[in-house]
């Protein structure tokens, strides 16, 4: 093992932090995850930054809350002063390879309003290198199957289920088989790359499943039974849900078949509980087979000799409510949307275990920085999580978790017309620690959650005046933490006649 250690970085979107059989999910299999929490270190109270996919790969790249980095939303270019773990990789002498996509909106500054970089949320972010770019319209995998005899691969239409309707939620199997996923198609890409090298390297493989849209081959379609699983944590009916606060009374009807079931129309509320239970056993079967999947890179890095000396981190941008809440997809505030798993596994430490303290999408740059002795060229929010992968623990840790929420629409001005509110105003950011959630709306009524007590968060307690002072607690706490996390890039650093001073924490 040499002292700079190969960096393979794994995303699989939408992933779930319970449904890992690590965790005791009571159905899902998760053999291979599995097996490298065993070698590693598992953060068990994990969470993502933000929400959807950009918003919440700006935190897990530039170790920077949403409130500091300012991806809003799909779509919100990432400003180009922010250093990431890509360019960090470059200073550390890597040339830091991509499999799958980022969802980096550009910085339109600079670039010539013609360049078609400027028409899509889904471009590269800065530092990486593309080996093999699968974005969302999936057409180098498409042309992939084409070659391998499916002549009618010529659209997303692909996942339509065989025998099966346009729209039809359906546990039959797509045509394209458990060899020929999407995910297979990365890993494999990834492993033929492998074998390209001969120094230290540093890869990305960001897996698009479990993602919807929700079908998959066989056996994972039929994996699981619709009365499979653990209770949805949801109210007794959607409309309950719905008028619980005028955001979710706002974007419950506003969720469309469409993103989650490939050719379906209306709302996701036309759907029944019975639809939900299928939709959620699909799910999990394509947990099962991105698994399937982490086991064939894991043997691979076994084979070729790279296993001993490769940094592995297992991770999600975001979560999946699948079901949760009457809702699907990700956003909001519930912890649904935000729990994710991580596993970072160091050949350099014998440190194995499950760490329990609340941790953040925002500490894997951080981690990585401290990893490699790189320094960042801007302050950062989160923390290295290295003590934890050393030392089994760290000192001081922070005793909550915090995200963000911007459902602002520029372009359409939707929830900006119907709440009467300036974009700015469009936002959520939530506090929750063991106990007690907070969540506090720019310009709408906040809410309080005792998860001990009522760990589904179907009661809001914010105006209960028993609760008063918890509530206002909370409020200070985030408030706090918002005022510690302003950007400290320059803050730290004074001029003297002595010359600068910077005195890094």
């Amino acid at each position: 093992m040499t002292d700079r250690p190969n960096i393979l970085l794994v995303t699989a979107d939408q992933w779930r932090g319970d449904c890992l059989s690590a965790v005791g999910h009571p159905c899902v299999k998760t053999p291979n995850f599995d097996a490298l929490a065993s070698d590693g270190v598992l953060f068990a109270r994990h969470y993502a930054g933000a929400a959807p996919c950009s918003p919440a790969r700006a935190t897990l790249y530039t170790g920077l809350y949403q409130m500091n980095h300012r991806v809003c939303r799909n779509g919100t270019p990432l400003d180009a002063r922010f250093d990431n773990l890509a360019l960090a990789a470059r200073r550390a002498g890597y040339e830091p390879t991509l499999f799958g996509y980022t969802d980096t909106a550009p910085d339109p500054r600079g670039i010539s309003a013609n360049d078609p970089h400027l028409t899509t949320y889904e471009g590269l972010l800065p530092g990486f290198t593309s080996r093999q770019l699968l974005p969302e319209h999936e057409k180098q995998w498409l042309s992939w199957l084409r070659s391998r005899g499916h002549v009618d691969a010529k659209s997303r239409s692909i996942h339509v289920p065989a025998g099966a309707r346009p729209g039809e939620i359906s546990s039959a199997p797509t045509v394209y088989s458990k060899d020929e996923t999407q995910t297979a198609f990365l890993a494999g890409e990834f492993i033929r790359w492998l074998g390209e090298q001969d120094a230290p390297w540093f890869a990305h493989v960001s897996f698009l499943r479990p993602h919807p849209p929700f079908s998959a081959p066989a056996p994972y379609g039929e994996m699981f039974r619709p009365d499979e699983g653990p209770r949805f944590a949801r109210a007794e009916s959607r409309e309950y849900e719905a008028v619980a606060h005028p955001y979710l009374s706002y974007a419950m009807p506003r969720m469309d078949k469409g993103s989650f079931v490939y050719g379906a129309s209306g709302p996701v509320g036309d759907w029944t509980a019975s639809d939900i239970d299928a939709i959620r056993a699909i799910y999990f079967g394509m947990i099962v087979e991105v698994d399937a999947q982490l086991g064939r890179i894991w043997n691979a890095l076994k084979e070729s000799g790279a296993w001993n000396n490769t940094l592995v981190i297992f991770t999600s941008d975001h979560a999946e409510m699948a079901g949760d809440h009457w809702t699907l997809g990700k956003g909001g505030f519930f912890d649904g949307s935000y729990h994710v798993p991580l596993v970072i596994r160091d050949p350099r430490s014998s440190i194995r275990g499950v760490v329990r303290e609340f941790t953040s999408a925002a500490d894997i740059f951080p981690t990585l920085n401290d990893r490699l002795a790189v320094e960042p060229t801007n302050g950062l929010d989160g923390q290295s999580l290295m003590p934890f992968i050393e030392q089994g623990s760290a000192p001081s840790w922070r005793d909550a978790a915090f995200w963000e929420f911007d459902f602002r629409d520029i372009a359409g001005q939707d929830a900006e017309n119907h709440f009467g509110l300036r974009s700015s105003e469009c936002n959520l950011a939530v506090i929750r620690d063991a106990r007690y959630k907070y969540v506090h709306f720019a310009a709408l009524p906040c809410l309080l959650f005792d998860l001990e007590n009522d760990p589904m968060e179907l009661t809001n307690l914010a105006s209960d005046p028993a609760y008063l002072s918890i509530r206002l607690a909370y409020a200070e706490k985030l408030l706090s933490l918002r005022a510690r996390h302003l950007d400290q890039t320059l803050a730290y650093t004074e001029l003297t006649e002595r010359g600068p001073v910077s005195r890094r924490p």
